[in-house]
């Protein structure tokens, strides 16, 4: 019998380290978002209360900084969502934004202490 697991195009990993410095990685869907990857995988931290329509800032997450220039910079749209974080730092991303691409395959991001 054929293993089709070989065969299967491999998964985006992503770590999340929460405010007490407790990671987890676990495996994303290309196309989908970081926040949508962490509400699936129960991931603490992220609260996404719009959903991911870029309308609040409960899903803020610092990006570790050897990744910001592959995940790139914020929109304007999101940088004003982004005033209502708390502690936002020069990697501060809202998580809703982030696409996923195989690309980012070892993305490490991390959670604030508190979210907006």
């Amino acid at each position: 019998m054929l293993d089709t697991r070989e065969n299967a195009d491999p998964m985006t990993k992503i770590t999340y380290i929460d405010a007490s410095g407790a990671s987890r990685t676990v495996e994303a869907q290309d196309g989908s978002t970081v926040m949508e990857t962490a509400l699936r995988n129960s991931v603490p931290g992220i609260e996404a209360e719009c959903g991911g329509a870029c309308a609040c800032a409960t899903c803020h997450v610092y990006v570790a900084d050897e990744w910001s220039a592959t995940v790139g910079k914020a929109s304007q749209m999101e940088e004003d969502m982004l005033d209502f974080a708390a502690d936002v730092r020069p990697t501060s991303r809202l998580s809703c934004q982030i696409k996923v691409t195989p690309a980012l395959d070892g993305l490490v991001v991390s959670t604030p202490d508190k979210q907006g």
